[in-house]
């Protein structure tokens, strides 16, 4: 049997404020259930396939929100940003308050691939050094690439405060000075790290792949969208 609730309680859950906030706006009349207008906050529904508009703007009840990100520059990647906006600012505000996380944090400076959800079983899976879900960077590098220091970086390479070397898993050169660069760990400052080591400098990093799902390239720097059912399989750590 279908879970049901009451919409108030719906309303709540979905992030679009207290129960008594949600309660004011289905009396007021400022919600529609499955394309009918419902006034009354104690109306018990099936979340199955629920669609309902919050003051005109239509959503999906989601028991759990997953999402990705085409993150901008200079936006930081925490609630609680010192110098740049966050990226929470791009989001729906339902969804901030709701309280959605990114899965791996990206520097201010650096573009591209984010995931992000509220789902704690799903961000751990994603995050976790146990996993090692691959990840896929888009390097720009100030001076040429060359073939020596693609074999450094696949050999593996010595940071400072690391007590064992740190090998890309694959190394694609795009170009004189781009490169694909797939990790598997997230250490700070890693790639950044990585492309010193090998007396060069990063002026331009995005990260296009996690696992075997791409960013697309129809999502537009600062869109978001939910994840598909296919999204999510191509996540999923083997």
């Amino acid at each position: 049997m279908a879970k049901k609730l009451d919409l108030e309680r719906i309303l709540s859950k979905q992030g679009f404020g207290t129960r008594k906030q949600c309660r004011i706006m289905i009396i007021n009349e400022e919600i529609t259930v499955n394309g009918e207008m419902c006034d009354d906050p104690d109306t018990e529904l099936s979340l199955e396939n629920l669609k309902f508009t919050v003051k005109n703007e239509p959503w999906d009840y989601r028991e759990k929100s997953y999402l990705m990100l085409h993150k901008p520059s200079n936006y930081e990647c925490s609630h609680k940003t010192q110098h740049h906006p966050t990226i929470y600012s791009l989001l729906p505000h339902p969804l901030v308050e709701r309280g959605v996380q990114c899965i791996g944090r990206l520097d201010e400076d650096t573009t591209g691939l984010i995931l992000i959800s509220d789902d704690g079983q799903f961000i751990h899976k994603m995050s976790s050094p146990k996993h090692k879900v691959p990840k896929v960077y888009e390097v720009t590098c100030k001076h040429p690439v060359l073939q020596a220091n693609i074999h450094a970086l696949l050999n593996g390479i010595k940071l400072v405060d690391e007590d064992q070397t740190i090998a890309a898993l694959a190394v694609e050169q795009v170009s004189e000075h781009v490169i694909h660069m797939t990790l598997a760990e997230g250490k700070y400052h890693q790639v950044k790290r990585m492309i010193a080591a090998i007396s060069n400098r990063v002026e331009g990093l995005k990260r296009i792949q996690i696992g075997e799902l791409k960013l697309p390239d129809n999502l537009a720097v600062g869109e978001w969208r939910w994840l598909s059912a296919n999204d999510m399989a191509r996540l999923s750590p083997s």
